[in-house]
């Protein structure tokens, strides 16, 4: 028998049978075609009702002002924690003690308290006045007036979210080499040129996966202002089912409209993280590095490059 016939690279290659996995799989489909029929003869979902109250218009309004809270929420939250990101990586201790204690206090309350404690902010503090400390006072306002509903939500969202979202800004810094930092300043740039330029764009592509779920997070529980009588998407089906005592089929309205707004915010930052993925300037710097030179700018393999063309000239 020539040798070559016991090489073992020549010899014909069966593929592993997975016996387990297909049966596995069989049985999961089997399960969820039951749960699927289960639901759609399922009386008490009374499906009619639903459709009927999908589009209607105190239902609309409530998920607009769901939309309203969260995006407030999270811009005021990316804001607010990249200034409390800074000021945790700041050399000055009295910055990185405040900052941490902010993080420390919102992360350790629960939301539902301090949704209610924000409402009732007015038992605190009946007044609230701009002025000189034990001086005269500018402006003064109730606080009743002053903190409403709809205020009180956007106002614990933004706050509890800034501190998480710091905490993801603030990792997400450190992630960037120190060396790009110590790069740039070399080459005559100021830190904040330094964050501005190379820091924050790259902290940024980091920290867009997290900010996603947590976006999502936020959404879903906005529902909570239903305790303090804000009229969002959850508010409204419970003034529905209240007068009808239709509860189930309210449920699955407000439930349907949670996964279709979910699953356009899940695409939408898909769509974004390729995006950022395939941008001209990582491609460049995934390229080896003659290649990278041959067919890309300077300027589009390393931002320090651009900020170097732009010193010497």
């Amino acid at each position: 028998m020539p040798a070559q016939d016991n090489d073992p690279a020549l010899l014909p290659h069966v593929p592993r049978r997975h016996v387990g996995r297909a049966v596995a799989a069989v049985v999961l489909v089997l399960a969820l075609l039951l749960l699927v029929q289960s639901l759609a003869v399922n009386q008490a979902l009374d499906w009619p009702t639903v459709w009927k109250f999908f589009a209607n218009y105190d239902v609309l309004a409530g998920l607009g002002r769901t939309l309203l809270i969260t995006a407030i929420a999270i811009v005021v939250a990316v804001i607010l924690g990249g200034l409390l990101a800074t000021m945790r990586l700041s050399e000055n201790r009295v910055l990185r003690g405040i900052a941490w204690i902010y993080v420390w206090f919102f992360r350790s309350v629960p939301l539902l308290v301090l949704l209610i404690l924000t409402f009732n902010l007015s038992l605190l503090w009946p007044t609230i006045s701009i002025g000189i400390p034990f001086g005269p006072t500018f402006y003064s306002v109730e606080t009743q007036d002053l903190i409403n509903p709809f205020v009180a939500a956007v106002v614990t969202f933004s706050l509890q979210q800034a501190a998480y979202t710091s905490e993801v800004l603030r990792a997400s810094i450190q992630s960037v080499p120190t060396g790009q930092r110590e790069a740039a300043i070399a080459l005559g740039m100021t830190r904040t040129r330094t964050m501005l330029r190379i820091v924050f764009p790259q902290a940024f592509r980091v920290a867009l996966p997290p900010i996603g779920n947590d976006t999502i997070n936020l959404l879903k529980s906005t529902s909570l202002v239903a305790f303090i009588a804000v009229p969002d998407l959850m508010y409204s089906v419970q003034q529905i089912y209240s007068a009808n005592f239709l509860i189930i089929p309210l449920l699955v309205v407000a439930t349907i409209w949670y996964m279709i707004v979910v699953s356009v915010l899940s695409v939408g930052q898909s769509l974004l993280e390729r995006r950022l993925r395939n941008s001209p300037a990582r491609q460049g710097r995934q390229k080896p590095p003659g290649l990278a030179t041959q067919e890309s700018s300077p300027t589009a393999v390393n931002p320090l490059a651009a900020d170097r063309s732009e010193l010497t000239k």
